[in-house]
């Protein structure tokens, strides 16, 4: 008992030197255990407690010591960190010394907003890669594939339900010569905010691509994704350039779904993108939708919103933003369709009803116009166009198309296919807005004798009609009886040009035959500087002679009328006509 009662005291001097956490709790378990020796027991079995305890306090002995050599290294190491932090400070309260970054590409696009904290190794890397894609890949390679994106929807949009039982969905994503993490953002943004039972398939239409981390990567990349969702993913390769038209008609011909919608594959889609399509094809399948664009910036990778438009075409065929109509705004509902004169080329549609009225036209060739081809057989041959303002998609906006630089060959091609096929007497407006002769205007448009066929086959509508009951904005100009440049008699290498913009004064300039150096000469003597107007209420640029003997100034024909100026113009063909300011025609 003495023994024991000395071995407490030891113990207790122990833990109020050295026992911490663990060790304390250690220590008083046995020393509880020990407590329990006051109890009676025999001679023998008190002796053999007693030798258990003694190898017991021998452990304890060893424990202690390497608690010791625990406690030394921890505070050796929280030593150590302070000394570091003190210097860390102490570096840090120094004042910084500044060096500037050298910008290697000042005009360069790309670093207007963007790059300034990179080295001048960094910025050769990203501006090759801009050269080559069109916009910034270098940040794209560094953005999760699963970003974040603001829900730019009306809060009304939220508040729709939509049916259980939607339609089934194929998404087609063409592509050629794509940055490889743009793509995978699409394909992650699509399969994460799409309902997985309504996504039966993607399917990657690459257009002869050459860039070759679109092989052997993208493969395997796709292998990942179908290990996680088997048989989602599917891939087409075309073995020659066929254009955008064909691709997408290769990735419809290869769709098992209800529904499909053909995107490009720079795109990110929105929370919510599918349902209200889905839903309102489900409506009408001879309907044919489109979603309201967000813009995706080139360079910071950035989105903005766009407010809700209606999709339109000029006389050239280019595409361009309308205000949505009146009677859209007199419903009151900014969740309801809107009629659309035309659809910018990302769209869903019925799968069969796409290929009842003959999908896309095969014969476009490269890119542009395909989507005006579709939008004016669409509404003259029995369906409609309409834009969906609670279903959004993200699109990545090039700086520049790397690979097409010039698309004038192409644009001006595929713009007299769709005239020659759907415009009727219309057509010369299309020839006129080119500049090109109406007559042996050399230009190869194909063969247009299949979709003539299918136009006769579908009883479709007029040009004509479509002007008066679906785009009465865009405006024919019928007087017209002289198109192209006004030369200078004495220098044919010299023409008249609208001269700086914003201004009104004509200049002499070399001659390049764009829209600023066209000329119209109407049939009741005005001459109209600029490209072909289209729009009803755009304001056009008469040519006007003061009569003061100042020079000649644009003016808008009516404003120049109230004004007093004179804007009739004698012409006679073959002839040069001195006016009275010394000018000539």
């Amino acid at each position: 008992v003495l023994c024991i009662g000395l071995t407490l005291v030891i113990v207790n001097l122990l833990l109020a030197l050295y026992a911490k956490g663990a060790f304390q709790n250690l220590i008083l378990r046995d020393l509880r255990r020990e407590l329990q020796l006051s109890l009676p027991e025999p001679d023998g079995a008190m002796i053999k407690r007693l030798s258990s305890l003694e190898v017991e306090l021998q452990h304890l002995k060893e424990s202690i010591k390497l608690a010791l050599k625990q406690q030394e290294h921890v505070n050796s190491t929280v030593q150590r960190a302070t000394d570091i932090q003190k210097a860390v400070k102490s570096k840090s309260s120094e004042p910084r010394k500044h060096t500037a970054r050298v910008k290697l590409f000042p005009h360069s696009g790309l670093f207007k907003q963007w790059g300034d904290d990179l080295s001048e190794t960094q910025q050769r890397k990203a501006q090759d890669l801009f050269q080559e894609f069109g916009y910034n890949v270098y940040l794209s390679n560094q953005l999760p594939l699963n970003r974040t994106l603001p829900d730019t929807r009306d809060p009304r949009c939220l508040q729709k339900t939509y049916s259980s039982q939607l339609p089934s969905l194929s998404v087609i994503l063409i592509f050629v010569n794509e940055a490889l993490s743009v793509i995978e953002r699409a394909i992650t943004s699509i399969i994460n905010r799409t309902p997985s039972p309504l996504l039966k398939e993607i399917i990657l239409v690459d257009d002869f691509s050459s860039n070759g981390e679109l092989k052997v990567y993208l493969d395997e990349k796709i292998k990942v994704y179908n290990q996680k969702y088997p048989g989602l993913l599917k891939i087409i390769r075309h073995t020659e350039r066929k254009g955008l038209a064909q691709a997408r008609n290769t990735g419809w011909e290869a769709a098992t779904a209800d529904v499909v919608a053909i995107l490009d594959a720079h795109i990110e889609v929105t929370i919510g993108w599918a349902e209200p399509i889905l839903a309102r094809i489900q409506e009408d399948r001879t309907v044919i939708v489109s979603p309201v664009f967000e813009k995706i910036h080139f360079d910071t990778f950035k989105l903005e919103r766009y407010g809700v438009a209606v999709d339109g075409f000029n006389w050239q065929l280019w595409c361009r933003y309308d205000t949505v109509p009146q009677d859209w705004i007199d419903l009151h509902d900014v969740t309801a369709p809107i009629k659309s004169p035309s659809i910018m080329g990302i769209l869903a549609a019925n799968r069969l009803f796409l290929g009842e009225i003959g999908s896309l036209d095969g014969g476009m060739l490269v890119y542009g116009g395909e989507n005006v081809e579709l939008s004016l057989r669409v509404w003259q041959c029995g369906g409609k166009i309409e834009i969906l303002p609670c279903s959004r998609i993200a699109h990545l906006e090039r700086h520049h198309k790397p690979y097409a630089l010039d698309l004038t060959p192409a644009l001006k091609r595929n713009a007299l296919r769709v005239a020659e096929v759907w415009m009727d007497e219309y057509k010369h407006m299309v020839y006129l807005a080119w500049n090109i002769p109406l007559q042996n205007s050399g230009i190869d448009y194909g063969d247009i004798s299949s979709r003539m066929a299918l136009r006769e086959k579908l009883k479709c509508k007029t040009f004509d009609w479509y002007l008066k009951n679906v785009y009465p904005l865009l405006t024919p100009i019928r007087s017209i009886v002289g198109y192209g440049t006004m030369k200078n008699s004495l220098d044919k290498n010299v023409c008249l040009d609208m001269g700086p913009v914003p201004g009104n004064t004509p200049i002499m300039y070399n001659c390049h035959a764009f829209s600023p150096q066209q000329v119209y000469y109407l049939l009741t003597g005005e001459l109209y500087m600029g490209p072909l107007i289209a729009e009803a209420n755009a304001d056009d640029r008469c040519l006007t002679d003061p009569g003061s003997g100042e020079e000649p100034s644009l003016e808008p024909c009516s404003k120049a009328v109230k004004k007093g100026l004179h804007i009739y113009w004698d012409f006679k063909p073959g002839t040069d006509q001195k006016k009275a300011t010394g000018y000539e025609t």
